[in-house]
């Protein structure tokens, strides 16, 4: 028997005698293995940053365009971290002070506040680092596309690859020197759970990144092609158009800087999620369980830095086929290296590894499925779009009919995969752990479901790559189309912006496959830490704990269950109606002052002055940082409000409320025979519980239904039903608008919502009990 310390409570665990030794010099290889590889990665990011830099920038007309886009995005994210940071600092302070009201987490409010802060500043830097080099690798990647289609494709995913890098390394590293600044190669048990502020702090930069640049990005997309395609008839990036820089400016703030905190949130929330539950199989494994997920992100950059260095296409080729080369290598490596890790890592007494690493496999398989699920359901090939854009011929109202039934329809073949993928793996963590004694089946199967998820984020690096591939083609795009290259070039970029909108689609699709699969391993991890905190409680005061309780039992019979269950599913349709609508409105000041522009100044549309692009930046910039403030602060609020409302409030609700007779056998843990207040903490899992699964279903239908309506216009645009100025073309543009906010705002920003009340929770679990 080994005495260990949890959050402060004494237990007792049974320590297989062959384990003796495996939290020693083991942990702390395997941790500074991991901690190396994440440095190399950033001295590799920065290599591939310095290769991009050194490529041509073009013509003097072509730098100007560029010079403009990065001026806007750089001057936008300054102001957006300004107003980021603020809100980090107060809830930092709010976040000590909580913690302080309890003489139980005071002694951890600093370690939490810490975290939390290295969080929030580590997601800021990777998004920021990021956007640096996409909003100069544009410039290079259109210079490019004048003499190579195949040098064009990899300045621009090498480009990309420095967001991948950087975010991944980031989040391998911030987690990892917190774990050894905290000592957890001395007592491993207990400090995963004192990281749970870095996951906070990610996903709160992220939620703030992803909104506010969607709302960005968006309104000036939908205010440009509302005035310019629509009512003036011009091509999209035409340079008459006053709202075409900051469309441009968008594609970098929202789809660079957001999906890089988005993915990052995705792997830092996964890490600290997995070594919790690594925590709680301590006994089997040691100290390699619990950083067995710092080495699956090693794995990750190793194999994404092969896929990037093999991808090459000729002139004729479709650059898809190419950086899905690059993705199958990917997938490959990190398999390969995800099946040593479980052999020499997760290989005890009585464990079979065989059945681990099926665990991951079968996450490696839901990040394929998701890849192609989403292709299915956005690419022109195929019924979906092809039905969206055949409904435009009969007007918008048709079109937008069909684009809806379409997104309403993504959700199923998802939401198959993702149950496929847990109940596999849960039962493959169980196969894998059968002859475990001391440990129940609900422990081993979630810790399956785990690996499930590491398996699953084993691309994350290669997969943002491509993601940040696509703003930076689209970008080069309107490059060459403001500065009037020739069509032989036109082309070139066509390709790669065809190829950059389908990756920027299946990155939406992973990133809600990953979020499903990483907000159920959070799920977990906040049930366990509940159990923890309660058998601390009691343990303090004397009282008695049932043998073999656990917090694993939701019952949504009870009302404070069941009202946390609806505030949760509501959350996320309120938040995604003002994400929406905050998009709309930002959008009527981009119509107005584009309106107001060609009024103004005729010589706009006559081609002899140019518009204002800083207006419409400046415009946009304001609005969508205003915008972006309520609904963030509304996922914020919403379960710290649920969790200390029922605490306080709700014990006469409980099912188990009354107080039991002298000598009877309690069934739930109880102090002098009450039994323990759990209404808010259980009220706070029906929110967290629903909401997740609301959150996914309604983002699956945004993103995939925005990105059908986006490529039935496109094909459309390529002579289908009229081609462009045809009103089935028109009616298309209608759609695509619609759909705008959907894939590019309000479902992107869902993916990091439910993280967002999964880590929220994670951390302040303590102040609901």
């Amino acid at each position: 028997m080994e005495v260990v310390s949890l959050l402060g409570m004494v237990v007792q665990v049974q320590v297989p005698a062959s384990s003796a030794g495996i939290s020693g010099d083991g942990g702390a290889v395997c941790l500074w293995m991991a901690m190396a590889v994440g440095v190399l990665a950033l001295i590799a990011a920065w290599m591939l940053a310095r290769h991009v830099l050194c490529f041509d920038t073009g013509t003097p007309e072509m730098q100007s365009i560029s010079n403009a886009i990065r001026e806007g995005a750089e001057a936008f994210l300054k102001r957006q971290y300004r107003t980021i940071g603020a809100i980090a600092f107060i809830l930092a302070i709010l976040l000590f002070a909580g913690y302080h009201m309890s003489a139980r987490t005071a002694p951890f409010a600093m370690k939490t506040v810490i975290s939390f802060l290295v969080g929030a500043v580590c997601s800021g830097l990777a998004g920021y680092t990021g956007m640096y080099v996409s909003i100069r690798a544009n410039i290079r990647t259109a210079s490019a596309a004048c003499g190579s289609l195949n040098k064009a494709l990899q300045i621009a995913l090498r480009g990309g690859a420095v967001t991948g890098l950087v975010v991944v390394a980031l989040s391998l590293i911030g987690v990892g020197m917190l774990f050894l600044l905290f000592g957890g190669l001395e007592h491993p048990q207990t400090v995963p759970y004192q990281l749970v502020g870095f996951g906070f702090g990610a996903s709160l930069v992220a939620l703030f990144a992803q909104l506010g640049g969607g709302i960005y990005t968006k309104a000036a997309d939908v205010g440009a092609d509302l005035v310019g395609k629509v009512e003036a008839g011009i091509p999209e990036d035409d340079p008459r158009n006053p709202a075409v820089i900051a469309d441009l400016v968008g594609d970098n703030v929202g789809d660079c800087a957001g999906r890089g905190a988005d993915i990052f949130e995705s792997t830092a929330a996964e890490n600290v999620g997995a070594m919790i539950l690594g925590a709680a199989l301590y006994p089997v494994f040691g100290v390699k369980g619990i950083l067995f997920p710092l080495i699956v992100l090693a794995i990750n950059l190793i194999a994404s830095i092969a896929g990037v260095f093999v991808v090459s296409s000729s002139e004729t080729e479709d650059p898809m086929r190419a950086l899905n080369r690059g993705f199958y290598l990917t997938s490959a490596v990190a398999l390969c290296g995800f099946a040593v890790a479980v052999y020499t890592m997760l290989d005890g007494p009585m464990v079979k590894p065989l059945w681990l690493l099926g665990c991951g496999v079968v996450g490696l398989t839901t990040s394929f499925l998701f890849v192609w699920i989403t292709e299915y359901y956005t690419e022109s090939r195929y019924r979906p779009v092809q039905s969206i854009a055949a409904a435009s011929l009969t007007g918008p109202a048709t079109n937008i009919i069909s684009g809806l039934a379409v997104g309403m329809e993504t959700p199923a073949l998802p939401v198959i995969a993702i149950s496929a993928a847990l109940l596999l793996s849960y039962y493959f963590g169980v196969q894998g752990l059968s002859g475990v004694a001391g440990i129940t089946d609900y422990a081993k199967g979630i810790y399956g479901t785990a690996l499930a998820t590491m398996g699953m984020l084993s691309c994350a690096a290669y997969i943002l790559a491509m993601d940040t591939f696509g703003p930076i083609t689209d970008n080069a795009g309107g490059i060459i189309e403001m500065s009037n290259q020739p069509e032989s070039i036109r082309e070139r970029t066509d390709k790669l912006d065809s190829a950059g909108n389908t990756t920027k689609a299946l990155t939406k699709g992973y990133a809600i496959g990953s979020a499903s699969l990483a907000a159920f391993l959070l799920f977990s991890a906040y049930l366990e830490e509940i159990k923890v905190i309660v058998a601390d409680k009691v343990h303090l005061a004397g009282g008695y704990i049932p043998p073999g309780w656990s917090f694993t039992n939701i019952n949504l019979a009870q009302v404070p269950v069941f009202v946390g269950a609806l505030l949760g599913a509501m959350l996320t349709y309120l938040f995604s109606s003002m994400a929406i609508k905050a998009v709309g409105r930002t959008a009527q000041m981009v119509v107005k002052d584009v309106r107001d522009q060609f009024k103004e100044n005729p010589g706009i549309m006559a081609g002899t002055s140019k518009p204002d692009y800083g207006r419409c930046v400046d415009i946009v910039t304001g609005a969508a940082l205003k915008e972006m403030v309520m609904p963030g602060l509304l996922v914020v609020c919403m379960p710290v409000a649920v969790g200390l409302i029922f605490r306080h409030f709700s014990a006469s609700y409980q099912a188990t409320s009354e107080i039991y007779a002298p000598g009877t056998i309690l069934p739930v843990p109880a102090i002098a025979g009450i039994p323990v207040n759990l209404a808010g903490a259980e009220a706070v899992a029906g929110l967290l519980m629903v909401g997740t699964i609301a959150g996914i279903l309604l983002a699956m239908l945004m993103n995939n239904g925005g990105g059908a309506w986006d490529n039935a216009k496109k094909l459309i645009e390529t002579g289908q039903y009229g081609g462009k100025k045809s009103e089935a073309h028109k009616a298309s543009i209608v759609g695509d608008t619609v759909g705008d906010p959907f894939k590019d705002t309000a479902g992107p920003s869902l993916h990091v919502l439910i993280k967002l009340l999964a880590t929220i929770t994670l951390v302040l679990a303590p102040l609901f009990v």
